[in-house]
């Protein structure tokens, strides 16, 4: 199915990548981006794919909504909130190599990827784009890159020359590290079940290992020729069939659906994940359990089950994100929480091995709030101001109902939950939840031995 069948309305760069089929091409493009080294290494020391796969995507469709499917100025927020997530990336690599998010080069390649998997995914299913729609295709293409401030010598001139850049950079700058493997091999065989799974998540351990065995297969045949002929990897007849089988299947689908099945509709954020604590029996001590899944469920953002600096970047990333901070408030924010990163592995970090397990966590925070009433005022109590006062979008001095909403909500969250939270954290019952109450809500989930104190439910109660 060409263009000229689709909606002519909208231009074509949107028309194709609000296709759902793009689907079937959105692994390939993950593998070919991560196989650059500076984008492997950038994902292996920041990203929460690992731990948090679907948060991951949401985020990364949303954003891609913003670039390519909203209006001027949302885009123009979307660039700038990039730029500042991009210039704390940076670092160097097992290999002793020197990286950073902002290359150019880099940020090249990351953006030509999903034009040749635009492309790749009409060569698949029988329907390639021409000439002229693949021009037409990479004008409006060059239109995003510019935006984002990429520099047009960071990217092929025309259409014509992006078949050449993507083999040279195949050949000479891609590399099939542990990365690489563990996106086409490793990562759904572990990964947790999608919240829309429903009633089936029962059945995910099982799901998970057809569906990764399928989607590794279509995924390695489906990889330019020069990726094959570079390191050595077989396309095998069990590829080919399914690619075919699913590529050409999905166009003659696509083609008789109606429009609201054929494309995607705009994503919506995640909130943070709240974190469910089992409630104590027989009248014990709640803190463990709370401690123990506060490390799993937010501190631990690669699921490592150990934490360092990289993890709470990774947590403040989250929320910066829903909360569309400024960037003199995510600098505030990112540094409040360094902060506490710095006073928590010098308290945990007993073994000296730079990070913090989660035996290491609940024990140094019980140790620091039992020996110390002002243990919690010298690291944790700062970054939950700095969170109160991002999340104050007015300057009000206080979080209504829509504020705390922004901060805690979100389809994962159900709203009699969020009613219910924010009446708990609302001490005073007067419609709003001042800094104190905010401050209060959070020094009892850390210190409250039971779980009747408001603050024990704050982020969620089993």
């Amino acid at each position: 199915m060409t263009s000229k069948a689709l909606p002519s309305a909208e231009p074509l760069l949107r028309r194709t990548l609000g296709e759902r089929r793009i689907g079937l091409v959105a692994w390939r493009l993950l593998v070919l981006q991560i196989a650059h080294p500076t984008v492997a290494a950038g994902m292996d020391r920041y990203s929460t794919y690992r731990a948090h796969p679907w948060r991951r995507i949401e985020h990364t469709m949303e954003s891609g909504s913003r670039l390519f499917f909203a209006g001027p100025e949302e885009r123009r927020l979307e660039v700038a909130r990039l730029q500042r997530t991009h210039r704390r990336i940076n670092g160097t690599d097992a290999a002793g190599r020197a990286y950073s998010a902002e290359d150019p080069a880099v940020r090249g390649w990351v953006m030509v990827t999903l034009y040749e998997c635009m492309t790749a995914m009409g060569e698949l299913s029988g329907d390639p784009l021409s000439s002229a729609e693949r021009d037409v295709l990479y004008a409006e293409f060059l239109d995003v890159c510019d935006a984002l401030g990429i520099p047009a010598e960071a990217l092929p001139a025309t259409a014509a020359d992006v078949p050449a850049y993507v083999e040279r950079m195949v050949r000479e700058v891609l590399e099939y590290g542990p990365e690489v493997r563990d996106m086409l091999h490793g990562m759904l065989r572990e990964s947790p079940a999608p919240r829309r799974l429903g009633r089936l998540a029962p059945a995910w351990p099982l799901l998970r290992v057809v569906i990764a065995r399928a989607l590794a297969a279509l995924t390695v045949h489906d990889l330019p020729p020069a990726w094959h002929a570079r390191f050595g990897t077989s396309p095998g007849p069990a590829g080919a069939v399914l690619s075919w089988t699913l590529h050409h299947g999905m166009r003659h689908a696509m083609a008789l659906a109606p429009d609201r099945l054929r494309y995607r509709r705009r994503s919506a954020i995640g909130a943070p994940a709240r974190v469910v604590v089992p409630r104590a029996r027989g009248g014990g001590d709640s803190r463990p359990a709370r401690l123990e899944a506060f490390f799993r469920q937010v501190l631990d953002q690669t699921g490592i089950g150990r934490v360092d600096s990289a993890d709470l970047q990774a947590m403040v990333h989250t929320m910066c994100w829903r909360l569309e901070l400024p960037a003199e408030r995510e600098d505030e924010l990112y540094a409040a929480f360094e902060a506490w990163w710095q006073q928590l592995r010098g308290a945990a970090d007993t073994d000296g091995d730079g990070a913090v397990d989660c035996r290491e966590f609940v024990s140094a925070m019980l140790a620091g709030v039992d020996g110390d009433p002002a243990y919690l005022e010298q690291g944790l109590v700062p970054a939950v101001r700095a969170l109160f006062r991002a999340a104050d979008s007015d300057g009000s001095g206080y979080l209504g109902a829509d504020e705390y909403r922004g901060l805690f909500g979100g389809p994962r969250v159900h709203p009699a939950e969020l009613n219910s939270g924010f009446r708990e954290l609302d001490a005073d019952g007067d419609g709003r939840v001042e800094e104190a109450e905010f401050v209060a809500a959070f020094t009892d989930f850390f210190t409250a031995r039971t779980d009747a104190a408001a603050g024990a439910g704050l982020l969620g109660r089993a």
